[in-house]
């Protein structure tokens, strides 16, 4: 660790002192190149003045750009003695030919630009031909038009002008750039110095420049790579043997991109269990630091965010000033941290969001919402089992709105899906009409009831848990997320909690597109991503509640296994509300184009009255029935009404309590007089 010239001082002179600082470890800290004590006390920071070490960022500067060239100049060869050291051959002929494709294409470069010379010479020579020649036709027209020989002369005189003008401006841009390409030249060897990461010398870091970033350059990367605590890659560099760089990092968007072979022996996974120790070695957060599985086990591709890419935002929504979306093309959800725009693949899948509360799922299902509401062929089936505002500017656009977390609202909710259930039944048998495996968007718009339907629940887990209905609509739910895809059906299930009790398996297993947002657990990151994800270190716990708000991991959306993505933000808040525009344009287009609401002529859901079904079943009986019998009648004349399916007699008995119905308890067994019953109808029928 290079040392620190302080003069001695006795120690009866020095003052208790407080520093605040961290401690690190010095070999790591020797390793990248940087002081391993890093104090905040301005005046032990820097023993060397300003001006000597600004002077010597110039110096370091040439140092970099001179070990930059040397590196580009040196690639292929050490790539090949790396690849010599793997006994990898069949990669060393493919870098030889590479090398050989560039050294050839370099040589037809030079050639090409030796053959252009006599092109150029010729052409100046044509110029200077006609330069000579168009003012004296210019001259000749002049004086016939003026009746005067001396005009023959005078466009020369204007030439003479203008070459004199632009020989002035010429002369003082090159008196200006005289002086100021040594500047610029001396400006960018400091910048180039000051910034060089691992090409720089280690004396230009410096403990005061806390927020400086490094370059991420095959120095850099290797070096993170060393410390990762992987014995084979250790081994490798201690060998001397350079790391192969299939792609060297180049900048790619908001960050650098590169593709490295690793030792034999080491696999991309096992750098991607070590993220957040790669994003130290890089000084990144690990959200900032992306590796995952080229081509082969060894094939590393690695993204790192330039510093502070996630503070940048995914911008406004793309369609809040117009225009409609097709979904069978994907949805706008957000940008990746490259900052290339990410689509939600809304057609054949179904998905899953969750995170900690206040951290974007609901607004992350509101962007899926306004995505399927912009398409106006596509029904929209919105299910809410809690009393909040978050969809209700949809409801408009919706054939099926349910928002409450009353028993009748599960029970409306259960019974939705068991139409949605007998629904794609029926969809299979129109494809099979249809002679067809799956909805295409040719059928979807032919108007025979295979049109696409977005079917989202929020807060499922309150559903999935409700005390009565909780275990059907669970069930029904795995039912459904099985079959739908290819039918042109999405269900989304949106939570707060995705642990084993909240959220069969069954879901998670279906939705092959997960949104994870800052979640508190392995249970909930592997239930939104998939199993196994937080051990292969695709782990939506290192986004940090509040500070990562709006931004989630998500899979399912590209070839990647996992890609983090900042949401677009549509607001529902009654100052600012982004929601009701895009649904009055879109019920705007569908008047234009004298179309219905999609669903809207679908027969509703039935509505059962207990106190008519319970005069129905015991029409005959001239005596009071057990109540105990009951429910058992009532399945059978209702036999797909999900209410009656777990009813009891002692339930039967506390309904009817709240409707007010007489029963009697005679020899300690509950019987109901359907004289009682007829009383209570008329009495209800008169109110």
């Amino acid at each position: 660790m290079p040392e620190t010239n302080l003069p001695a001082v006795p120690a009866a002179a020095v003052e208790p002192l407080v520093l605040d600082g961290e401690v690190v470890d010095e070999a790591a800290a020797t390793a990248t190149g940087v002081a391993a004590a890093r104090l905040d006390d301005p005046g032990r920071s820097r023993t060397v003045p300003a001006a000597l070490r600004h002077a010597g960022y110039v110096a370091a500067g040439a140092v970099v750009a001179w070990r930059r060239w040397r590196h580009r100049r040196t690639r292929h060869e050490r790539t090949l003695r790396a690849l010599e050291a793997q006994g990898n051959h069949e990669a060393m002929l493919a870098w030889q030919q590479h090398a050989e494709l560039e050294r050839k294409q370099r040589h037809e470069r030079r050639r090409a630009l030796v053959e252009l010379i006599p092109v150029i010479i010729k052409g100046g020579l044509a110029v200077l031909a006609c330069s000579a020649v168009a003012p004296g036709l210019l001259g000749l027209a002049l004086a016939f038009d003026h009746h005067d020989l001396l005009d023959v002369v005078t466009p020369y005189a204007w030439a003479a002008h203008a070459i004199a003008l632009v020989a002035e401006v010429v002369s003082v841009a090159l008196t200006v750039a005289t002086f100021a390409a040594p500047l610029a030249v001396v400006a960018g060897l400091w910048q180039l110095g000051r910034t060089g990461g691992s090409m720089a010398p280690s004396w230009t870091a410096v403990s005061a420049d806390s927020d400086a970033d490094i370059s991420i350059d095959e120095r850099a990367v290797t070096q993170a790579l060393a410390v990762l605590g992987l014995k084979l890659i250790a081994d490798y560099l201690k060998d001397g043997l350079p790391m192969p760089y299939i792609v060297p990092p180049r900048q790619e968007g908001r960050g650098t991109y590169a593709e490295v072979r690793l030792p034999k022996g080491v696999t991309a996974e096992e750098v991607a269990r070590r993220r957040a120790k790669l994003a130290s070695g890089l000084y990144r957060l690990p959200t900032e630091v992306w590796p995952s599985t080229g081509a082969d086990a060894s094939h590393l591709k690695l993204w790192v965010a330039d510093k502070g890419a996630l503070a940048e935002g995914a911008g406004p929504y793309p369609l809040a000033e117009g225009g409609f979306t097709d979904v069978f093309r994907g949805l706008p959800f957000g940008r990746t941290l490259r900052g290339d725009p990410v689509r939600f693949p809304a057609i054949g899948r179904n998905s899953i969001c969750g995170g900690a509360p206040e951290q974007g799922k609901s607004n992350s299902a509101r962007i899926v919402a306004a995505g399927y509401a912009l398409d106006i062929i596509t029904e929209l089936r919105i299910f809410v089992p809690d009393t909040n505002f978050d969809f209700e500017p949809f409801k408009r656009r919706c054939s099926r709105y349910v928002m409450g977390a009353e028993d009748e609202h599960m029970e409306r909710i259960l019974r939705e899906l068991e139409e949605l259930k007998d629904e794609i039944q029926r969809r299979g048998q129109l494809l099979i009409d249809h002679e067809q495996q799956e909805v295409t968007r040719e059928l979807a718009h032919a108007g025979v009831g295979l049109h696409p339907v977005f079917w989202l629940l929020e807060e499922a887990h309150v559903a999935i848990q409700h005390h009565r209905h909780g275990k059907e609509i669970s069930g029904l739910l795995c039912d459904v997320v099985r079959l739908d895809r290819k039918r042109a059906v999405h269900v989304m299930v949106s939570t707060q909690a995705p642990t084993k009790d909240s959220m069969p398996r069954d879901v998670t297993r279906n939705c092959t597109v997960g949104i994870a947002h800052a979640v508190g657990d392995h249970v909930a990151n592997d239930a939104l991503l998939g199993q196994g994800a937080y051990r292969a270190g695709h782990r939506a716990t290192e986004l940090i509640p509040g500070v990562d708000r709006g931004t989630a991991l998500c899979k399912g959306f590209s070839g990647e296994r996992s890609e983090m993505v900042q949401v677009h933000r549509l607001n529902v808040r009654s100052d600012d509300d982004q929601v009701t525009p895009l649904v009055n344009r879109a019920l705007a287009e569908m008047a234009r184009k004298g179309r219905e609401l999609p669903g809207s002529g679908l027969p509703m859901i039935e509505q059962r009255d207990l106190l008519a079904d319970l005069a129905e079943v015991t029409r005959d009986d001239g005596e009071p029935v057990r109540l105990a019998d009951l429910p058992a009648r009532l399945r059978k004349l209702a036999p797909s009404w999900g209410e009656y399916r777990q009813l009891t007699g002692k339930e039967l008995a506390a309904r009817l309590d709240a409707e007010d119905v007489r029963w009697t308890n005679t020899g300690n067994v509950p019987r109901l007089d359907p004289a009682d019953l007829r009383s209570a109808l008329a009495r209800r029928e008169v109110s």
